[in-house]
């Protein structure tokens, strides 16, 4: 437990964070990736290499600083953390590992005169006190997960029944269990996490379910990123009657409940967790206004699948904006990039609307910004980061 006098020597790093967090977790990961090869699965090195993961991570240490009082003002960070870890199936073997090497980055990009022993020794306290608060979260999770129906515990085999293109970038895998038994169930927005070998390394990843819970299978949908290991591994090598590791579903971004109108906004292939939650609240009639953005009709993934779904209930309206767009393939409501008046024109006459969307990051500020000039109240705002989460604002 942290004394008051470890507090305080904690809350007084806050500056030094805001300032120079990054090329602490910079460091920190250089450390722990070349000394650690046992923890390389579950880190996207694509990640590392944009800095992404660092400055997700020094976000992270520097909203646990700041509430170290009220653990409940970092708001559903410490659930992302969570729900992250257990999709790649974090261990508390894992924690003390972590910990060492952020105490000597700490130590050698502050150096000896500012990270003196009684800061490194806050610092330990405060990393532990962290970490038994995440270890006890994430040993429920697995628990949950080991007993719920159709659950399992760790990894566990599954075969690709079909691999579908369903635009030039995006591809589906459905996905059933070798065992033949049924899957556990989950809530629409929720992801899988993946545990593959690629050419005899390990790697873990995630990605969203796209299609809405029946019992027996799982569907991914999966981009073909530029020099992307793990989806060019994917695309390329994957078929058919091969087999899969998974882990159960996770994820904290899901279906607000109600009967408030609905509007799902996605950019690209955000548009697969929100169409699992689309496909997932129609039968209930509930009103849902569907916002897709894209290039270009050519990687305008499932729009004859919302089409069909919007035939045969009258209570969802569509639009579809294209960056581009060229005869004769077929024709969005609008060309160019969302903006606040499409959205003006588009939401319902009242904004007291549940609103999620899913995209790029620059994509999901702007549609925040644009939601809340609009007067949709921010509480009634959810998204959903593909990769390390961090501030929206």
């Amino acid at each position: 437990m942290l004394t008051p006098a470890q507090r305080d020597i904690v809350k007084a790093t806050i500056p030094l964070l805001e300032t120079g967090g990054e090329a602490l977790t910079t460091h920190f990961y250089r450390i722990l990736l070349s000394e650690h090869p046992e923890v390389r699965a579950m880190f996207n090195q694509a990640h590392q290499a944009s800095g992404a993961q660092a400055r997700a991570l020094a976000h992270g240490v520097l909203m646990y600083a700041k509430h170290l009082d009220r653990l409940e003002g970092m708001g559903n960070l410490a659930a992302q953390i969570v729900n992250k870890h257990v999709s790649l199936q974090v261990q508390p073997e894992h924690y003390p590992i972590v910990g060492g090497c952020l105490l000597r980055a700490i130590r050698e990009v502050l150096g000896a005169d500012v990270a003196t022993d009684a800061v490194i020794e806050a610092w330990g306290v405060a990393y532990g006190q962290l970490a038994d608060i995440l270890i006890g979260a994430e040993r429920s999770v697995y628990e949950a997960n080991a007993q719920a129906p159709g659950g399992w515990a760790g990894a566990r085999t599954f075969r690709v029944e079909a691999k579908i293109p369903e635009s030039a970038e995006i591809t589906s895998f459905v996905l059933v269990p070798a065992d033949g038994g049924t899957v556990k169930d989950f809530a629409p927005g929720q992801y899988l996490g993946l545990k593959l070998s690629i050419d005899g390394e390990e790697v873990r990843r995630n990605y969203s379910l796209s299609a809405a819970p029946n019992g027996r299978s799982y569907r991914i949908s999966v981009k073909r990123e530029m020099d992307g290991r793990v989806s060019g591994f994917l695309h390329d090598r994957v078929k058919p009657g091969d087999t899969i590791d998974l882990f159960p579903p996770a994820g904290e971004f899901t279906l607000p409940e109600g009967d408030r109108p609905l509007v799902l906004i996605s950019g690209g292939v955000g548009i697969t967790p929100l169409l699992a939650m689309l496909e997932s609240v129609l039968p209930s009639g509930r009103p849902v206004h569907f916002i897709h953005c894209a290039r270009d009709a050519g990687v305008h993934a499932f729009r004859e699948t919302i089409d069909r779904l919007a035939a045969a209930h009258p209570q969802l309206t569509r639009r579809y904006v294209y960056a581009d767009h060229a005869e004769p393939a077929p024709a969005p409501d609008a060309v160019g990039l969302l903006s606040a008046e499409h959205l003006r024109d588009w939401l319902p006459a009242s904004r007291d609307v549940d609103a999620c969307f899913v995209g790029p990051k620059a994509f999901m500020q702007s549609v925040r910004r644009h939601l809340a000039d609009l007067g949709v109240p921010p509480a009634q705002t959810r998204w959903e980061f593909f990769g390390p989460a961090s501030a929206l604002a």
